[in-house]
């Protein structure tokens, strides 16, 4: 009689059946992404009030993500411009503000942040009035027309336009923009050549006198 093996054995005496697979890990529902538009608005509700009682205005605020920490871009201006040392008082004290309100419960950021704070550069666009009376005398185009900045008033803007002056109230102008101006190799200041030749001929006349 053949003696026959267990039932649904294969051959070398391994079960036929299927392998016993380690259960599948639960998985953990990630965290839901921060609604940027909602933070930025609460962060902004907290630096904007420090930033006017330092004197500044508060002339941008971003939040951007940058892997697992959120950077949040504050820019800062002020008649006569901001220093370094300005910038750098002012980004203390707005970050000591950004902690207490975490602190307090506030959950602005949901986790770590990076802050950077600054002054507005030369291509920032002109919208405001302000900007416009913090660039008297330079070069701007705006609604297709480039002039210099004459002066501001609380309705408009003087421009002198190739000699001529034109005047633009805040609500027809649009976003203006600064242009950058190359001072004319015939026009830059090397100093008073002339006395300096004049004293190179001296030495030469003086030499080998005793």
């Amino acid at each position: 009689m053949t003696q026959r093996g267990r039932a649904g054995a294969r051959p070398g005496g391994r079960p036929g059946g299927r392998r016993n697979r380690p259960e599948p890990e639960p998985r953990v529902p990630a965290a839901p992404r921060l609604d940027l538009s909602a933070a930025r608005a609460r962060v902004r509700a907290v630096v904007e009030p420090v930033v006017a009682e330092a004197g500044y205005d508060l002339e941008d605020l971003t939040l951007s993500r940058a892997g697992r920490r959120h950077v949040v871009r504050v820019l800062v201006d002020t008649d006569g411009g901001i220093s370094l040392d300005d910038v750098a008082i002012v980004s203390r004290e707005i970050s000591a503000a950004l902690d207490a309100a975490e602190e307090s419960g506030g959950d602005l950021l949901n986790g770590e942040y990076q802050l950077e704070v600054g002054s507005p550069g030369i291509d920032r666009p002109l919208t405001e009035p302000r900007h416009w009376r913090r660039n008297v005398g330079r070069l701007v185009a705006v609604n297709g027309v480039v002039g210099r900045v004459v002066s501001t008033d609380e309705d408009g803007v003087l421009l002198d336009v190739d000699g001529a002056e034109r005047r633009l109230g805040f609500a027809e102008l649009g976003p203006g923009k600064v242009q950058i101006e190359f001072k004319r190799m015939d026009e830059a200041d090397f100093g008073d050549t002339d006395e300096d030749d004049d004293d190179d001929e001296d030495d030469d006349e003086g030499e080998g006198e005793e």
